[in-house]
């Protein structure tokens, strides 16, 4: 699709100067940007490519001042990175547009499909599952039976929802997420082998949640493993059996958290941090990547680091105790060395 400056500056109730028919196709960064591409400059450390950038658009601040000849043509708006973040909005709405069932998919008869949905081709949708309106299914993903999904929920290609499981809405999860396969339960047999425990409960997620590529949340031994409204879950994250995240908590990538942990309101986890399982992380507490906390947080709002998890500051100033171990050691072996030597004089 082409929009000329013309059109962007009525979107953005922004002025034009230079060619308003100058017309673009794809958006760019401004050092990056070819023929037909928009761009933005908010940053002033980038003004240096608004003198030499190919983009055929470049959208600035009605204060930017000009120290030389621009090829583009302006856009100026209040604030360029605000204007340009919903340009890219509106541009990612159009790209993901799409309706209607295409074949071959399967919809069992009991299906309950909401309106303007988009099933994509080679998806399965089994018995008794309710689907919302203006859902999207990409090709090959599988409901299965009993699943409930809200409005405006985006299932990406090749996402894995098992039976019971409630998805509420403007949820997104995308490719290769598995939500509500078995939780790691299993009982150990007097000859060394181990009885599966069946997992009979579900998984809910609530509204707003966005969960990332490849990750997995177990449905619940019993009850249900929640995951609450405004959360965000990176690729590549484990959720436990019977785990409950908080509102608006944001895990990165490659994160475990064990069974039947809570995790409070507002948590930020970052990557490849592991939490042991039947504890609790406090509203607000922010974990450093690679951290493993075994024990529960209590205090709100506090900053923790290290493995095992302590402190912020309490970790920072290990580390640096750690770092001057060599030294110390040298300083030891030296002075075992002056007691060795007045031991021999005596």
């Amino acid at each position: 699709m082409q929009f000329t400056a013309k059109d962007i500056a009525f979107m953005l109730n922004g002025t034009v100067e230079g060619d308003p028919l100058a017309a673009v196709s794809q958006l760019s960064k401004i050092e990056e940007a070819q023929n037909g591409s928009l761009s933005f400059l908010a940053n002033p450390k980038y003004e240096q490519y608004l003198y030499t950038t190919n983009a055929s658009i470049v959208i600035v601040n009605n204060d930017q001042q000009l120290s030389g000849p621009v090829s583009a043509s302006l856009i100026r708006v209040e604030n360029a990175y605000s204007a340009f973040t919903l340009l890219l909005e509106q541009y990612n709405t159009l790209k993901l547009r799409k309706a209607g069932i295409e074949q071959p998919s399967f919809i069992h008869p009991s299906a309950k499909i909401g309106e303007n949905v988009y099933v994509g081709a080679f998806a399965y949708i089994s018995q008794d599952v309710k689907m919302g309106n203006n859902c999207k299914v990409y090709p090959n993903c599988y409901i299965a039976d009993n699943v409930t999904l809200g409005d405006n929920v985006t299932l990406f290609p090749g996402v894995t929802v098992y039976f019971d499981c409630v998805i509420g809405d403007n949820v997104i999860i995308h490719s290769g997420a598995v939500i509500g396969s078995d939780g790691f339960g299993f009982a150990p047999k007097p000859d060394g082998t181990y009885s599966k425990i069946p997992q009979i409960g579900n998984v809910i997620i609530e509204d707003d949640v966005e969960i990332g590529s490849n990750t997995t949340i177990d449905r619940a031994t019993m009850g249900s493993t929640i995951i609450h409204k405004g959360a965000k879950l990176d690729n590549l994250v484990q959720i436990a059996h019977n785990v409950e995240i908080g509102d608006n908590t944001v895990i990165a990538a490659q994160t475990g958290i064990a069974g039947s942990t809570k995790l409070e309101n507002n948590v930020m986890l970052g990557g490849q941090v592991g939490i042991v399982g039947h504890i609790s992380i406090a509203k607000g507490t922010q974990v450093q990547a690679q951290s493993g906390v075994s024990r529960p947080i209590k205090q709100e709002g506090q900053k923790w680091a290290g493995s095992p998890a302590l402190p912020y500051g309490s970790n920072m100033r290990s580390n640096v105790v750690v770092s001057r171990l060599p030294e110390l050691e040298r300083r030891v072996l030296e002075l075992e060395n002056i007691i060795k030597e007045l031991r021999d004089v005596q």
